[in-house]
């Protein structure tokens, strides 16, 4: 388990992280999301030890992480960190040494995440001769080339093809299934939602929900969907603690305050005439991470 411990860190007065807190366990798929400057990149780097955090541990298998234990975490950074006139697999493979593979195996490594990730025949090309997206599978390469014990990936779908995409997800989900622990931070919410075993939502630097998607449901309000093709506008008047949110041809989608019955809502429809449907909407992860964010900032 990779345990992320009260960390804090300041840029003098502005707080990047503020007692951060959170664990990435065995065979798991953590999703890491927030805004833009929400102290995810922060989290990252300080894992990494490319930061120094000012407050707070960071613990991998109940032990503080250091230098061999950080030798042994896959990094994808957000930003490119590749050099540009070095060829692909000369790369791959110089990157697999500097983390104790020897010569042979580090070269065959290369050439195997090369043909995954569908660049074996541009292996001899340098590294600026592909297109971002390309790059970015390289990226992923460079972090998975060595057998990492941890993988720490900051946007690694960015740029992607829906291909490359589906490749690049189901490489992460074998890695998980081999009991590494996978954390990544993405704005694509939806993937996230897909693919994630658990997501942090942080914001301002803070850890504001954490949970499977469907845990971070049961704290949210509940919809309706109702279909009553005769009913008159005003029929739900008297209907307390819901709220119209949006309307579909004769289809009302209804949100509940918190301990609303929803057969209240359905006997109202009933008295109207035929209900043709009555149907629960769960939220989607974008809808989820909205509600939180706006929550946190109230």
């Amino acid at each position: 388990m990779l345990e992320i411990d009260g960390i804090s860190k300041r840029y003098g007065t502005t707080v990047a992280v503020q007692d951060l807190s959170f664990d990435v366990r065995a065979g798991e798929l953590f999703g890491f999301v927030g805004r833009n400057g929400a102290g995810k990149t922060t989290t990252m780097r300080i894992v990494l030890g490319v930061l120094a955090a000012d407050a707070g541990d960071v613990r991998w298998a109940g032990r503080p992480l250091d230098l061999a234990a950080r030798r042994r975490i896959g990094y994808m950074p957000e930003e490119r960190g590749l050099y540009p006139k070095m060829r692909l697999v000369e790369q791959l493979a110089y990157l697999g040494e500097l983390h104790g593979m020897t010569g042979s195996e580090a070269r065959a490594s290369a050439v195997r995440w090369l043909e995954r990730f569908g660049l074996k025949d541009r292996a001899s090309d340098d590294v600026q001769a592909l297109s971002l997206g390309n790059q970015q599978r390289v990226q992923l390469a460079a972090a998975l080339v060595f057998g990492p014990d941890v993988l720490v990936l900051d946007e690694p779908f960015a740029g992607l093809d829906p291909v490359a995409v589906d490749v690049m997800a189901e490489v992460l989900r074998e890695r998980a299934d081999a009991g590494v622990p996978v954390i990544f931070s993405s704005h694509e919410l939806e993937l996230v939602e897909r693919l994630c075993d658990r997501v942090g939502i942080v914001d301002r630097g803070r850890m504001v929900a954490c949970g499977t998607v469907g845990e971070l449901r049961a704290g949210g309000q509940e919809r309706r969907w109702i279909d009553i093709p005769e009913a008159p506008d005003d029929w739900d008047a008297g209907v307390a603690g819901i709220r119209l949110v949006q309307t579909d041809g004769t289809r009302r989608l209804f949100e509940l305050d918190p301990g609303v019955d929803d057969q209240a809502l359905l006997q109202a429809g009933l008295t109207t005439g035929p209900v043709r449907a009555f149907e629960r909407v769960e939220p989607t992860l974008g809808e989820i991470f909205r509600t939180v964010i706006e929550g946190a900032a109230a």
